[in-house]
């Protein structure tokens, strides 16, 4: 399941933010590859131990606790802190998968990578390449989304960004663990969820046919979570 959220920041917030992360020291973005993926990636990222990393870690987490689509489509049971990449001309990420485990270092957290999402901070006329493509039964689908957008995506994709040729792409990435570890039920849930919530909003929550969907979105979160 492909989700793009937007606005999970303002667009303004997410430039100013862009910005203020320009600004900061970057390095080499192999520090947190994994495997062979580090033979595919060409990109520089902002040193997760530094003030600027930490400051925009606050920004994004709270972004996200605000933002009720994300909530519903990840149920998200722990969320790696967030980094940041930059591609400028000549930089790319080939074909790759996340791994299945990452390892915060300064933490120890440990989580399962259930999901990856990319929360785009430059907007798409800014830079010319730099697309996030998914691989899928589906075919390839190519994202370039607008400042404060987010795409949600399973990690167990294989996934890339194409090769940038003008301008610079700076961007947040992250994983996360899902309370609901199977995809399936997961888009289950979240469609589910976002017909409840439509009908809410037109016959109001006290309707009987909502509160009865509510009853069972609930009823299966509790049968599928491990929360």
């Amino acid at each position: 399941m492909l989700i793009a959220i937007p606005d999970v920041l303002e667009r303004e917030a997410a430039l100013a933010l862009r910005e203020k992360l320009a600004a900061a020291e970057w390095i080499d973005g192999n520090v947190t590859s994994g495997g062979g993926a580090a033979l595919a990636k060409r990109n520089r990222q902002l040193p997760e131990d530094g003030a600027a990393a930490r400051e925009a870690q606050g920004i994004v987490g709270r972004a996200l606790g605000a933002s009720p689509v994300f909530l519903s489509a990840a149920l998200p049971a722990t969320i790696f802190p967030p980094l940041f990449n930059r591609y400028g001309p000549g930089e790319t990420f080939a074909a790759h998968v996340d791994n299945a485990i990452r390892v915060h270092g300064q933490t120890g957290t440990r989580i399962r990578t259930d999901l990856s999402a990319t929360l785009f901070l430059t907007d798409p006329e800014d830079y010319d390449g730099g697309e996030l493509v998914i691989e899928g039964n589906f075919g390839e689908a190519r994202y370039k989304l607008p400042a404060g957008h987010m795409l949600l995506y399973p990690s167990t994709s294989l996934h890339r960004v194409t090769e940038v040729t003008r301008g610079e792409r700076i961007s947040c990435f992250l994983w996360l663990q899902s309370m609901v570890r199977d995809a399936d039920s997961r888009e289950l849930l979240f469609d589910l969820d976002q017909t409840v919530q439509s009908l809410t909003a037109q016959r109001g929550g006290d309707d009987a046919e909502v509160l009865r969907l509510t009853q069972i979105y609930h009823n299966l979160v509790r049968r599928w979570a491990e929360a």
